[in-house]
């Protein structure tokens, strides 16, 4: 049987986002007998007649639906679009109807994660936007606990309802260890909880 995963899909465009994904997933791979699989999605276009290569020239591959369906766990990641996600991740969460219709993510354990470009961009609006969709599945919602005590010294990113970052206005500014620290808690909750919840 195959090692039960915790899927950490993200999209990002100036590489926050992408960035807090990679410490989610250390994060997760530090509860025992679990794995990360990073996942992003595709960019989309108005122009109707673009279209992205199967494979991604860099990064991670492309999510698709078999992945979210089978995975023990989610963690979602988008940078804020005025106080939401982004539409590349909203396109894709809006193809996932097969697996409300299934049941397929019931009672699976989810969080979610953010970057901003301005300290007070919409962090915790765009969290709660991705939560909605997962809600919609019936998957457990997993936020930050108070127990983690970045919450209470952080002075950039951090919330209750998931890991966030300010990326400062020129989306260069890096993440600091609290931010750090929050992320590998986010992954590490939502891993341990996949394998108290199991199939």
């Amino acid at each position: 049987m195959a090692q039960p995963y915790v899927l950490v899909l993200y999209y990002s465009r100036q590489g926050a986002t992408a960035g807090m994904a990679q410490h989610i997933a250390r994060g997760v791979e530090l509860v025992a007998g679990v794995s990360a699989r990073l996942r992003t999605v595709p960019a989309i276009s108005a122009n109707c007649e673009q279209t992205e290569e199967d494979i991604p020239a860099e990064g991670p591959l492309y999510c698709e639906l078999a992945d979210l369906r089978d995975c023990a766990g989610l963690v979602l990641g988008s940078p804020t679009r005025f106080g939401n996600m982004a539409a590349p991740m909203k396109y894709f969460l809006d193809q996932t109807s097969s697996l409300w219709l299934s049941g397929a993510m019931i009672d699976k354990p989810a969080a979610v994660f953010t970057s901003t470009s301005s300290l007070h961009g919409g962090q915790e609006s765009t969290l709660l936007s991705m939560l909605l969709p997962l809600l919609h599945h019936g998957m457990l919602i997993a936020g930050l606990p108070y127990s983690e005590p970045g919450l209470m010294t952080t002075g950039s990113g951090g919330t209750p309802y998931g890991a966030s970052h300010w990326a400062g206005s020129d989306n260069k500014r890096p993440l600091d260890d609290t931010e750090v620290s929050l992320c590998r808690a986010l992954g590490q909750r939502v891993a341990r909880l996949a394998t108290r919840v199991g199939p």
